[in-house]
């Protein structure tokens, strides 16, 4: 008898953190393709990208870096390319309104469904991000939620439904995959443990992930992004409830209390405990069959394999 199958996310740079944090930390594309390719080797099948930019390592959905790392990642393995369209808290995805207000850049998160990836991750969340002393509004309105989805669809990007909170997913999740908006099965990313940072979003305790997961629509599926010392509970949580799971230093910057992490010691302990607890990681041609890809087209993504 066949084992379960689960997908193994890796999210190695983020929008956040900066090398000053945690040295190993990926953030130009022959940095990231390494790691993305140990990872694979490791056991994940699904990446979930950021770009930064050259010289600084600000955050960034420039499409030409997005296409450089995707096709470097590529070149080397078939794992699923998830783009970015949330982008980070500085750099280029940050700017000052006419308000005096600080905002995450409608404009500039839009740039990351143009790189050829097979996913995107679609924020149907408006939220307040506290980073770098400033308060910044990442403004994603029922409109602009219903837009990425449209857009998404026209190039046949598969969403991951990123949510941080119940009313991000009876909310915006429900009305556009009850609308058609994307097709079953929906992959909702649950991202948990950094409300701290983030006005509107949920810690992470077992309850709370049981209630976030019992009012997931009928047709989904769902991994959990633990942040911090959240992200080894809350996917052993996810894995009991159903689930997939997400691990990398986006998320989660140690390995145990003081000891900092590379994103290739979170995939294999990851998978290791995936494997005790009687599931396999799926393959990527696996994960693939899971999520409903390649979503349907009349052309296939660059990136995508063929």
């Amino acid at each position: 008898m066949s084992k379960p199958k689960v997908i193994v996310t890796i999210a190695p740079t983020g929008g956040m953190a900066y090398k000053s944090q945690n040295p190993h930390l990926p953030t130009q594309p022959d940095e990231i393709a390494r790691d993305v390719y140990d990872c694979y080797n490791a056991g994940a099948s699904v990446v979930a990208i950021h770009a930064r930019r050259p010289g600084d390592d600000g955050a960034t959905c420039d499409p030409a870096i997005y296409r450089d790392i995707n096709r470097r990642i590529r070149d080397k393995c078939d794992i699923v390319i998830n783009n970015s369209t949330g982008g980070g808290v500085h750099g280029d995805m940050i700017g000052q309104r006419d308000s005096g207000y600080w905002e995450i850049l409608w404009e500039e998160r839009l740039k990351g469904m143009d790189a050829g990836a097979e996913m995107c991750t679609l924020d149907a969340t408006t939220i307040i991000a506290s980073f770098g002393g400033k308060e910044l509004l990442m403004h994603t309105s029922p409109e602009r939620s219903k837009h990425l989805a449209i857009e998404m669809k026209k190039r046949g990007i598969k969403p991951e439904w990123e949510v941080f909170s119940p009313t991000h997913i009876v909310q915006d999740l429900a009305t556009l995959t009850a609308a058609g908006f994307d097709d079953e099965p929906f992959f909702v990313n649950l991202v948990l443990g950094v409300h701290r940072g983030f006005q509107n979003a949920m810690p992470y305790t077992p309850r709370v992930l049981q209630s976030m997961v019992d009012l997931l629509p009928k047709g989904s599926i769902f991994c959990v992004s633990g942040i911090g010392p959240a992200q080894l509970p809350s996917a052993m949580n996810s894995l009991l409830l159903g689930g997939h799971v997400r691990v990398g230093l986006e998320d989660n910057l140690y390995y145990e209390q003081g000891v900092l992490a590379t994103n290739q010691q979170l995939t294999e302990r990851i998978v290791r405990l995936v494997r005790e607890m009687g599931y396999e990681p799926a393959t990527p041609a696996e994960a693939r069959e899971i999520m409903g890809l390649p979503r349907n087209r009349e052309v296939l993504p660059e990136f995508a394999v063929r």
